[in-house]
């Protein structure tokens, strides 16, 4: 099967995959979200101290910058993004963005699954066109797929590129709006100890197979998410089968990790390996002590969460403002508050705020596992998911 025909991740009546929340309530809410937000950030309000200065771009631009600016003022204010990021994370960075250009007054930007972003977009193209500016997906297959067809994403170096880490840069015209670790989720009333790491985790569950059947989590590799995560692991750390082994007969496949936190918190699940710290950081916060996470320090995905443009966009310029916006450090502030991990140096680490170099301290830059914006061709990706698979209970 060429890569260029998979489609991740299609279930029993043609729904894609990882039903985080009720999809038509954040589609329809979105907009209203992000109006009222933007409403209530009006131009009455003291200037944020992460917000470099309003309406200007930093001295280290293009001299001809300006230029997008002032295309911007003359696009009517709008932004339209498709994106698998929940609206919460999206609040603060709205919020500072609008506050830098206040122009901008209408943006919206809709919760679809990963790779939905992308079938969407392809969809509207090929009618009418797409109300699309700016795409936002942690789809690494889905994006590799999607910046290999002519015409799909609007050719663009951000100026802010030669400030940031070279994993900054995806895929051309791609760019890494922040970065999504993944670790072992745990209710801490269930289990005994802290898993340090997918081995811990396995010596843990193989000691009492009994007690831990079918309350381990795991993402489905079906899917592009859990694909693409677990593929990246095995790929980087091929000795980790031994621990898989051990783990994956007593595992239960799920799409989502907002649905595997919420049945680890219920103690459905005792712990769960390769969930996304996004949705899991404000659970934690709310749990009381209950839901815990842990980096392996065997090996920690990191997913990359990707930022581009569509061709055909029908606000460029002010595309251009927002991808260089989250790019910088006033954007990656921003990120950052919004419970994303960002990556640029700069931002501060605090309790409600996970960074890059903080994830460094905890678990060492040699036991990051980034998972790479490439294409795997279909008969690996067909011998992977069969591998898997056959080890999971039934």
């Amino acid at each position: 099967m060429p890569a260029s025909s998979i489609r991740w991740p299609l279930r029993p009546g043609g729904r894609l995959a990882r039903p985080r929340r009720t999809r038509l309530a954040l589609s329809l809410g979105a907009a209203v979200s992000a109006m009222g937000l933007l409403a209530a950030c009006g131009g009455g309000e003291a200037q944020p101290a992460n917000v470099v200065a309003t309406g200007q771009a930093p001295s280290y631009y293009p001299a001809d910058y300006g230029q997008v600016i002032e295309a911007s003022r003359r696009e009517g204010g709008t932004l339209n993004i498709y994106s698998n990021t929940d609206q919460e994370n999206w609040a603060p960075i709205f919020r500072d963005f609008r506050r830098k250009y206040p122009w901008v007054t209408k943006i919206s930007a809709n919760n679809l699954d990963s790779d939905e972003v992308f079938q969407r977009v392809l969809s509207e193209q090929a009618t009418s066109g797409s109300p699309a500016d700016v795409l936002v997906s942690n789809a690494a297959q889905g994006w590799a797929e999607f910046a290999a067809k002519a015409g799909a994403l609007m050719p663009y170096k951000s100026p802010e590129v030669e400030k940031l880490p070279d994993f900054a840069t995806l895929l051309p015209n791609v760019h890494t709006m922040s970065i999504d670790p993944l670790g072992v989720a745990y209710n801490s009333s269930l289990l005994p100890k802290e898993p340090t790491s997918i081995q811990a985790l396995a010596d843990l569950v193989a000691g009492d197979q009994g007690k831990y059947r079918n309350k381990i989590t795991t993402r489905d590799v079906d899917g592009a998410f859990g694909f693409s995560v677990s593929h990246a692991f095995t790929a980087a750390r091929p000795g980790a089968w031994t621990s898989l082994q051990r783990i994956l007969p007593l595992a239960r496949p799920e799409t989502s990790s907002g649905t595997q936190l919420e049945k680890i918190i219920s103690g459905e699940y005792h712990a769960g390996f390769f969930i996304s710290a996004a949705p899991a950081y404000p659970m934690i916060e709310n749990s009381g002590g209950l839901l815990k996470l842990a980096f392996p320090k065997d090996g920690t995905v990191v997913l990359p969460r990707g930022i581009g443009m569509n061709a055909k966009a029908p606000h460029p310029a002010t595309a251009k403002l927002f991808t260089d916006f989250v790019l910088s450090e006033e954007g990656q502030r921003a990120v950052a508050e919004g419970g994303l991990t960002s990556y640029r140096e700069g931002v501060e680490a605090r309790e409600d705020r996970h960074t890059y170099q903080d994830l460094v301290r905890q678990v060492g830059a040699g036991n990051l596992v980034f998972v790479k914006y490439a294409r795997v061709p279909g008969d690996q990706v067909k011998a992977f998911v069969s591998r898997w698979n056959g080890l999971l209970g039934h």
